[in-house]
């Protein structure tokens, strides 16, 4: 196997003695809103046998896409979209992984199991390793968040959590960074459910609101097809923390369980500071429906996925009317959004409704990427 030079932050560590300090950003999103108005949605990719779930896009158009371990062992965990096909990303080094095949196995600098990938603010891409292959674990020296730089395509940084964080059923699911990417904020859709926190600067990272309220599932039944959504053996399924965004300014952190209908909100301030988060109260920010993406723009106009009815809603701010703004029966279970320099929305679609976790007849799922641009004028 290859190996890479990485540069491991370690939990309690201090970053100074690993690296040269960092720098850090000072504003909150940099692409434009997406222009009020008629949109249009067009599919941009398909990939028929592979599924995604996180997708992001830097200012220079380029797409990364994640496809976890969710029910089947695959080639590519982090790809990047090149001519319509996904190419491992930044290499198949990283990518070599397999559950099936452990004697060729490192998690430490493999992708296990990529479950999100997000921009920060300074052109980075980050990639979060839930390390929690067909949602079991988490292999513990997996889990991980991973900074590349797309301009060089290498490896900077690896962070690795607390172990508090890793404990047996934890299945962190996706990442936002405060405005100067010093803080990483993350749910954590297992078995417990809750928040976590990780700052960069230190290597310090702590559990937030851990079996609270605020994190667990409100068995809201999710639907296919208009009919419930259930498993072979007749289960629904249950998810705690899902959705995470953070307001344009930085200063409140927004989540929800993806089978619930509240949103949530807690000060940064409050969760930047472990001890004060020990204590930490959340607000009720929004009643909204079962959902799994969840994005704010620059504007602070709150976009909502909608798994159950394969659509997309806006309101003009968190707590604002929820409308609906697109909706495609080709565009099964709307998951993640990112968002271009211009202003253009980029969703995945995951099918997990059509996965083999609901379908036994299913042998692979698909996936796609949608894109929600103003419409031209006829």
């Amino acid at each position: 196997m290859v190996m890479h030079k990485t540069l491991t932050l370690s939990a309690g560590l201090v970053m100074g003695a690993l690296f040269s300090a960092p720098s850090f950003a000072t504003g909150g999103k940099t692409e434009s809103p997406l222009p009020t108005g008629p949109v249009k949605l067009e599919r941009i990719a398909y990939f028929p046998e592979q599924q995604i779930t996180g997708v992001a896009v830097t200012h220079s158009g380029r797409i990364f896409v994640s496809l976890p371990r969710l029910s089947q062992d695959v080639p590519v965990t982090l790809g990047e979209v090149v001519d319509g096909k996904i190419t491992p990303y930044p290499d198949t080094a990283w990518n070599g992984y397999r559950s099936q095949a452990s004697e060729h196995n490192d998690p430490q600098h493999q992708f296990v199991s990529a479950q999100a990938v997000v921009m920060d603010h300074q052109g980075m891409l980050w990639v979060l390793d839930a390390a929690a292959p067909n949602r079991t674990g988490p292999i513990v020296e997996g889990v991980k968040l991973v900074q590349i730089d797309p301009s060089t395509n290498s490896i900077k940084r690896v962070f690795r959590f607390d172990p508090s964080i890793t404990q047996p059923g934890s299945s962190l699911n996706d990442v936002r960074f405060s405005p100067d990417d010093r803080f990483a904020y993350l749910t954590n859709v297992g078995k417990t459910g809750g928040l976590a926190v990780a700052d960069l600067k230190t290597g310090r990272s702590w559990n937030v609101l851990l079996g609270d309220r605020s994190t667990q599932s409100e068995g809201v039944q999710l639907t296919k097809n208009g009919k419930p959504l259930m498993t072979p053996d007749g289960k629904k399924l249950e998810l705690n923390a899902d959705g995470i965004e953070i307001s344009p300014d930085g200063k409140t952190l927004y989540w929800q369980a993806l089978t619930g209908k509240t949103l949530y909100s807690l000060p940064t301030a409050v969760l930047q500071s472990e001890e004060k988060a020990k204590h930490a109260v959340p607000d009720v920010a929004a009643h909204t429906h079962a959902a799994d993406g969840l994005w704010i723009d620059r504007a602070g106009r709150f976009y909502v996925s909608s798994p159950g009815e394969n659509a997309i809603e806006v309101a003009d701010h968190v707590g604002a009317p929820l409308k609906k703004l697109v909706k495609d029966e080709a565009m099964r279970w709307p998951d993640s959004f990112a968002q271009d320099k211009a202003g253009n929305l980029y969703i995945s679609a995951s099918f997990i409704g059509d996965s083999p976790w609901f379908d036994p007849t299913a042998k692979t799922t698909p996936s796609a990427i949608f894109k929600i641009s103003p419409a031209k004028a006829e």
